[in-house]
């Protein structure tokens, strides 16, 4: 009976009007790549005749929080077109939320990470060379989808702007850094997970190899904060990310 009243409480959230309403919004396609097709949402194209790309990568739950939408809106309204890369798949996710463990969940990171940055890098290139886009791609990396940005953006000349939210390079990421394309770092001053003090190497680490990087913190911010749809901290992050992606790709 338990599991029933779950399922049931589970369907009445997907079917309230806001969920599906925010959900319909989204158009759906598959990139080809190297490794297979991968899903991608949009929020349509912004109003401007050149719209720059915004790769958006979740964290390891996937894009189900309502959050997506409205920063995915707001990225729109800035003049930059949004998409949701699902680098994830259903397994992927599956296997996550079963780790026993945080060492497991590295592990399983460190193992799927090629597959991922490969992924990431096709929808990249494909995005690119559309002429809506100006050739122009910026990404923004949420938790675990901030790892595969930031080894997905080390030394490529074809990712214009970085965003990474409470997260960074992977554990034991062994490959060189010798450049990075202009970085915005957004960081809650309460994350547990990845604390601030990750963030602040960051910036160090790319203020030596010469970047301009910026880093806003938001005071009382958990790991999840970015997600909180409509709190104050949420609602100023995304106007940052946005700012920061615009001025970088809309030059």
């Amino acid at each position: 009976m338990r599991l029933l009243n779950i399922i049931i409480a589970a369907l009445a959230v997907f079917f309230l009007p806001g969920v599906a309403n925010a959900q319909s919004a989204r158009q759906k396609f598959t990139v080809p790549t190297v490794g297979g097709g991968v899903l991608v949402e949009s929020f349509g194209d912004c109003a401007n005749a050149t719209c720059p790309a915004v790769l958006i990568l979740s964290g390891s739950k996937g894009f189900g929080a309502p959050a997506y939408d409205d920063f995915g809106q707001t990225f729109r309204a800035a003049g930059l077109n949004a998409y949701l890369v699902h680098v994830l798949s259903p397994d992927d996710i599956a296997a996550i939320a079963m780790a026993g463990s945080a060492q497991a969940r590295i592990a399983y990171y460190a193992q799927r990470l090629p597959s991922w940055t490969s992924a990431v890098q096709g929808v990249a290139t494909r995005l690119k060379g559309q002429p809506r886009h100006g050739g122009k791609v910026g990404v923004l990396g949420i938790s675990l989808g901030a790892q595969i940005a930031s080894a997905v953006s080390v030394g490529r000349g074809d990712i214009e702007a970085l965003v990474l939210v409470d997260g960074g390079f992977p554990n034991d990421y062994s490959q060189p850094v010798r450049s990075l394309p202009p970085l915005h770092l957004i960081w809650g001053s309460a994350d547990q997970t990845f604390p601030l003090s990750i963030g602040r190497e960051l910036q160090r680490k790319a203020q030596r190899l010469g970047g301009p990087v910026a880093l806003d913190v938001y005071e009382g911010g958990a790991h999840d904060f970015f997600l909180k749809s409509g709190t104050r901290n949420a609602s100023a992050a995304y106007r940052s990310a946005a700012n920061f992606l615009a001025s970088d790709l809309l030059r």
